[in-house]
């Protein structure tokens, strides 16, 4: 049994009463609704210790959103991970933003990049995950009116506060447990998070980050996979 299943679970608790006020209107927590599919990834990959661990930041919405998996692409998780479940629906729901689990028919660029790469590079899922894990810093979705997508920039400092504590202690704990020689972040929000918790999990982990794959990034654009693989060779990763 994995590690991390239940420091994901406090974390969800200690997340579970923070209520924010506008510009959010929804918020939507996986580790409750998709908590089945989340808690299959931790059991299935995230045994053992591991010499990488890549941070994301928070979930995309047709990735974790939907499949409580970390950049959770439909296809790969379904089948390239080999996980499937059914998954509930958020307290409230933007009508613009629905849940649909595994049905969901929108792809996730951002995750399609991210295991794109690492199938094109290790081939099965658990030739990846040997070695590598990939976490989202926060497992919270905020909405706003309009459904828009908001970032953790975009919320108050003192709303942002609780969230950050209970975050960090989550990801000092995961790295305690992983306990792995790189710690890269997908970003640079991700990557600053971890110059954050590694003192407080005595890590001396390597730290670094990849461009992260969002198609907001011109730069990722222009060839993801070729830039973060130059990255992580650079950087010794791979």
């Amino acid at each position: 049994m994995s590690g991390l299943i239940e420091p994901a679970r406090k974390l969800s608790e200690n997340l579970a009463g923070l209520h924010f006020s506008p510009p959010v209107e929804f918020t939507y927590r996986p580790l409750e609704y998709a908590w089945a599919a989340h808690e299959a990834y931790l059991r299935r990959f995230a045994g053992g210790t591991k010499r990488v661990l890549f941070l994301g930041m928070n979930p995309g919405p047709f990735g974790m959103t939907q499949t409580g998996v970390p950049f959770g692409e439909i296809a790969a998780v379904r089948d390239w991970m080999g996980i499937e479940t059914a998954v509930g629906k958020p307290a409230v729901e933007h009508r613009k933003r629905p849940v649909e689990g595994f049905a969901c028919g929108k792809s996730e660029v951002s995750g399609r990049r991210l295991w794109g790469l690492f199938a094109e590079r290790f081939g099965a899922a658990d030739a990846f995950f040997k070695d590598h894990f990939v976490l989202n810093y926060c497992p919270l979705v905020w909405m706003s009116q309009t459904g828009a997508n908001l970032t953790p920039d975009k919320i108050s400092a003192a709303e942002m506060a609780p969230v950050e504590e209970a975050c960090q202690i989550h990801l000092a704990e995961v790295i305690r447990v992983l306990r792995p020689e790189f710690l890269i972040g997908v970003g640079a929000f991700a990557e600053e998070r971890l110059r954050r918790a590694a003192p407080a999990a005595e890590s001396g982990a390597f730290i670094g980050k990849v461009l992260h794959p969002s198609p907001a990034s011109p730069a990722a654009n222009r060839g993801w996979s070729e830039a973060a693989t130059k990255q992580l060779l650079a950087q010794g990763v791979w």
